[in-house]
């Protein structure tokens, strides 16, 4: 039986009332430019999504990534991809972790055994030993905010999912295996652009394996709306501004926490940074009205890590001011 804790997402930390520092979302709503495209697209709710929109939609990712449409598999959100991945029937799984949950979840629901490769120290992707025939890894992985090499990621044994949910916050996207034919890429939309109610994401693979994974979905699994935020968000001038400003925001965090006495920072390359603190400072924050992602529901992390998302800094600064009193009252 799947623990339940493998279930828990950050947005069970953030409880109204608190400054949200827990949710991994980049922005709290979509830019204005994004929001008028999809309020654009509100009058056409009354009609089935279209066939023309779902192939504009997967050209528009094709284009992006330099891929065909038929090598593109829109998703409802990058969560439906997780629960997908058992229709590749792996008789057995191997997860990297820490690192996101989902797949593991997915795999175990439908009975198929998973194997844990846990990652220490500084969470680099070094000499990985298994005989799993399918392995997940994320690229950064949440909740490490590391960026894998490519080249070392192909090194990993069986078919490779690479999660990439949180790529396009990377400037030139340097290790992504999103053109790599033989690799499962999975997207998200989500995160960068202020859409987590809506659920926008997309898989990246040969059309066999994407038809596999596609086999047994109802019809029309995307709505309009979401079709309509995929093609906007997959145009070039808007995705290059987007990883510009989330590098000088990392930055500026993780320059921000190394100030800090008896804080471990884990270097940042995705919109959130791990950060190893003493014993009770999440609930400390808490009670200053801060939330942070508790990461002990991570495998290989335990209470005393906390994933932080990154927010501009002026908002930024409101955490790390909460977080130096904590870590004198802790002192």
């Amino acid at each position: 039986m799947t623990s339940p804790d493998l279930r828990h997402h950050g947005d069970v930390d953030a409880a109204p009332g608190l400054a949200d520092f827990a949710v991994n979302v980049r922005v709290p709503h979509p830019p204005d430019w994004l929001r008028a495209r999809l309020a654009a697209a509100l009058d056409g709710l009354g009609r089935y999504p279209s066939k023309q929109a779902e192939e504009r939609a997967r050209e528009a990712v094709a284009r992006r990534h330099g891929r065909s449409p038929d090598e593109v598999l829109l998703l409802n959100g990058a969560a439906e991809g997780f629960a997908l991945l058992p229709k590749l029937s792996p008789r057995r799984a191997a997860i990297v972790h820490p690192g996101f949950t989902e797949p593991e979840v997915a795999f175990r629901d439908a009975g198929i055994p998973v194997e844990h490769v846990l990652l220490d120290g500084d969470f680099q992707l070094r000499d990985v030993r298994t005989d799993a025939d399918l392995t997940v890894i994320g690229n950064p992985t949440n909740p490490t905010s590391v960026l894998h090499a490519a080249a070392r990621i192909k090194q990993l044994p069986g078919r490779l999912v690479v999660d990439e949910a949180f790529m396009d916050a990377v400037p030139g996207e340097p290790e992504s295996l999103a053109r790599d034919p033989e690799v499962l890429v999975l997207r998200s939309l989500t995160k960068t652009w202020g859409l987590a109610g809506l659920r926008a994401g997309y898989f990246l693979g040969d059309p066999g394996t994407l038809e596999r994974l596609a086999h047994g979905r109802p019809h029309w699994p995307v709505g309009s709306l979401t079709l309509e935020a995929i093609t906007a968000c997959c145009e070039p001038e808007a995705l290059e501004a987007s990883a510009q400003f989330a590098a000088e925001a990392e930055a500026h965090a993780a320059y921000a926490l190394e100030q800090l006495q008896g804080l471990v920072v884990v270097p940042p390359k995705a919109p959130f940074l791990l950060i190893r603190a003493p014993k009770g400072a999440r609930e400390a924050l808490r009670d200053k009205g801060i939330a942070v992602r508790r990461c002990d529901t991570f495998p290989g992390l335990d209470d005393t890590y906390l994933r932080v998302a990154i927010r501009p800094p002026k908002e930024f600064a409101v955490f790390v001011d909460a977080l130096r009193v904590v870590m004198e009252e802790l002192a």
